[in-house]
């Protein structure tokens, strides 16, 4: 898992200015906490929590969240109350304290089947109260294989503070089951970075999850007709 922190750190810079602020995803998020949770307020841990902005969106509601990200998009993030960022791995990070939630959006899936499964049993074993439900974007991957061999150009909005011209192709392992973005500006086509991610159909997450201590409770399925990550509701498994 190498490329994780250069990849997120360039994107930032590449991205920041314009994606470094609150917007509908954001609040769908926090709708979505409400919905599978409750009003709380709540104790809240976003992981790989990028620029802030959903764990600022909790924040706001009156959650106390925690918010841990590896990458240096936190400085992109605004202190808040009730918010504490932590700049660390989350994998090897050590917080001390139980949460009601436990978010991961729009990351899960980097590294292999064990380095998942790690994650997941730390979630039900150091974080997740008893009781507490883990809500995690999961990459799909009927929508990621439709996209196999796409390419994109980015052109600059500096406007909307967009000021890099990049391409993006797109491909995907049916084998691994594995995704993989790769950008590059136009101008420096030997500075491609790719990031990497594994798929799981909701059988396939329900396997991943044995022995974690988490079961899948729920997914949407809209989403996994139509959205390129699924959000898998996950609790305690019971003994």
């Amino acid at each position: 898992m190498e490329w994780v922190k250069e990849f997120y750190s360039r994107t930032g810079t590449w991205w920041g200015p314009a994606e470094a602020k609150v917007g509908d995803r954001d609040h769908e998020r926090a709708a979505k906490v409400r919905a599978h949770v409750g009003d709380g307020p709540l104790r809240v841990l976003e992981l790989g929590s990028g620029y802030g902005t959903t764990a600022a969106v909790l924040a706001a509601d009156g959650h106390t969240v925690t918010a841990v990200e590896l990458t240096d998009r936190v400085r992109f993030q605004t202190p808040a109350e009730r918010l504490t960022v932590v700049n660390e791995d989350f994998y090897t990070v050590r917080l001390g304290k139980e949460f009601d939630v436990v978010c991961y959006f729009n990351g899960f899936g980097v590294g292999s089947d064990a380095d998942q499964r790690r994650l997941l049993a730390r979630i039900a074993g150091e974080w997740l109260r008893p009781g507490g439900t883990a809500l995690i974007d999961v990459s799909n991957p009927f929508v990621w294989q439709s996209w196999h061999g796409d390419e994109e150009h980015r052109r600059p909005d500096p406007e909307q503070g967009y000021a890099y011209e990049l391409r993006e192709r797109t491909t995907f392992d049916q084998v691994t089951c594995t995704a993989t973005d790769t950008w590059w500006p136009v101008d420096q086509p030997d500075e491609a970075i790719s990031q990497r991610l594994r798929c799981y159909s909701p059988a396939d997450l329900t396997l991943l999850l044995e022995g974690t201590g988490l079961k899948l409770a729920g997914i949407d399925p809209a989403e996994l007709r139509t959205e390129h990550e699924y959000l898998a509701v996950l609790r305690p498994a019971t003994p």
